[in-house]
């Protein structure tokens, strides 16, 4: 039996539902709650919506004027518009996101990332109407929030972290005065900020006063708040991570790190777990400290502990994430553990099923971005209709995914399209499978990043670990080296590629109009037979 769906102004809803016989521990998750409201958009809604699948448990999703066709909408249960394509209007209208929820029955909140994952105020809203936030409370957030009250917080705790202030920056002068005691260069960042805005690397006195004007501009357009404050800059550091959960009863772990140290513009664009810096010793110090900070901040629920590391391998506390990752994938693989599962679990006031001596760290996975991006225009936003797409598969490969052939990539949102995964038992075969599946990855109708990885992929240093935050600059900057045999074998093969997929187009084409006329595949017209030339081109794309 098929799912019937019916459209209407107001909701979209699933009438009949054909689903496995729930288990004894997915009826428990049920009973704990009748349906979640997934406030997000996107391939993390839609990873969010197999999750409550998994345990039973009925999903609903929101939708903008502009998403009403979204992956996510055919994925949900039930689905409710909120409103016009600005997020502003739509998915961050805190009010529009509870009456859905208030409406629609749910008694939780899954927020995803981005958009009012790290709202404070929409955390205490859910509360209030006595719907549960999957997340941390409003005060952890509160806490985590300001990058300044969270220095000082970690300071009292004893968690190492970066030579700077810990409260906003009152003047010129007093910036000057803090840097003079440092030493330059130094860091001006946004206290509410993140993904690069408000932020500003200053190289000495005579520039500081306009990079400080400008970071709490940025600050105050980005953030809505112009407080900005000053640490010692690392040149060249690695950005590592770690996973925390922590449950309602004061049990918190830690799930090995993550390198995101390759970025650009001070985004992240790959991500790979485990780190090829860290060893075992490392791995167990820096997942006490994240545990320490958790504790601290009296964590609930998944959170993400973010290290600057140094030339010496000494980390230092950069921030915290109070909320699910984008690059949580990696960790699931790595460890097997269902991490947007255990969010649920532990907001329904489940005990963590597993201690710290039980988590092992098995294989290596590596996580690529892939955006709607033109490569060509400086990585500009490349929104418009997919006309063709051909996903990878096989073994060691996870595709999370918010888009299907024939969708469009709007232009009001973070171009990210799907997050492309290789797992294997090492970092080599990790690497090897990934680079097969972005060669089966294949995109049309708008511009996409993907040979950006194909190239950091084939890249000597990436290969041996050799990564900091100053990486992919240094390769988008660089020529793409010449002459090596490697380069020249890829190159053919991508040439390959695409010539097979042409034939394989046109052998289709041939067939349908072949086909066409009567049923019984016969054709008033009469079709030439292909030359010797196509046969000649199709059989060299094949071989």
């Amino acid at each position: 039996m098929r799912a019937v769906v019916s459209r209407r102004s107001s909701v979209v809803r699933v009438h009949e539902r054909v689903c496995p016989e729930p288990s004894r521990r997915d009826a428990r998750a049920y009973i704990m709650f009748k349906k979640i409201l997934v406030a997000n958009r996107g391939e993390i809604a839609v990873r969010v919506i197999r999750a409550c699948r998994e345990l039973g448990i009925p999903s609903a999703g929101v939708f903008s004027d502009v998403d009403r066709a979204s992956l996510h909408i055919l994925k949900a249960d039930e689905a409710y518009p909120i409103g016009p394509s600005a997020a502003a209007e739509s998915y961050l209208n805190i009010e529009k996101i509870l009456d859905v929820a208030k409406r629609c029955g749910a008694d939780a909140v899954h927020p995803g990332y981005g958009f009012l994952s790290e709202n404070a105020k929409f955390a205490q809203a859910c509360a209030d109407a006595g719907i549960k936030f999957i997340g941390p409370s409003a005060a952890s957030m509160e806490m985590m929030g300001s990058k300044t009250r969270a220095r000082r917080e970690m300071e009292k705790a004893g968690v190492p972290f970066v030579p700077g202030t810990s409260h906003a920056l009152e003047s010129v002068e007093q910036a000057k005065d803090v840097a003079a005691k440092i030493g330059y260069p130094v860091m001006l960042k946004a206290a509410a900020g993140g993904g690069g805005k408000g932020m500003r690397l200053v190289g000495s006195a005579k520039e500081l006063h306009a990079a400080l004007q400008a970071a709490q501009s940025e600050a105050q357009r980005a953030f809505g708040d112009s407080e900005v404050y000053l640490e010692k800059a690392i040149l060249n550091p690695r950005h590592i991570e770690v996973q925390v959960l922590a449950d309602e009863h004061g049990n918190i772990v830690y799930l090995g790190e993550r390198e995101c140290s390759i970025q650009r513009r001070h985004q992240k664009v790959l991500e790979e777990a485990p780190s090829p810096l860290v060893d075992p010793d490392m791995r167990r110090r820096m997942g006490e400290v994240a545990v320490m900070v958790a504790k601290t901040a009296r964590y609930c629920n998944a959170g993400t502990v973010e290290f600057l590391v140094d030339q010496a391998k000494n980390f230092y506390f950069l921030e915290m994430n109070t909320r699910l990752q984008v690059e949580h994938p990696v960790t699931e693989l790595i460890t097997g553990l269902d991490l947007v599962e255990l969010q649920i679990r532990i907001a329904a006031g489940e005990r963590l099923p597993f201690r710290q001596e039980d988590v092992l760290i098995r294989g290596h996975a590596i996580e690529c971005r892939i955006y709607a991006e033109d490569p060509d225009n400086n990585y500009f936003p490349s929104p418009g209709k997919i006309t063709m797409l051909l996903n990878p598969a096989g073994p060691g490969i996870r595709l999370d995914s918010g888009v299907y052939e024939g969708c469009t990539v709007p232009i009001d949102y973070d171009p990210l399209l799907a997050k492309l995964v290789g797992y294997g038992q090492n970092r080599a075969q990790a690497v090897s499978r990934l680079v097969r599946a972005l060669k089966e990855l294949f995109v049309a109708g708008i511009k996409t990043n993907i040979d950006l990885f194909r190239r950091i992929l084939a890249d000597e240093d990436f290969r041996s670990g050799k990564v900091d935050t100053g990486y992919l600059e240094r390769l988008l900057s660089s020529a793409p080296r010449e002459g090596k045999s490697e380069e020249k074998s890829e190159g053919k093969e991508e040439t390959t590629d695409v010539a097979a997929i042409a034939a394989a187009v046109f052998a289709v084409l041939d067939s349908t109009s072949k086909a066409a006329g009567d049923g019984n595949g016969t054709s008033d017209v009469s079709v030439p037979a292909p030359s010797g030339w196509k046969r000649a081109a199709r059989g060299e794309g094949l071989m």
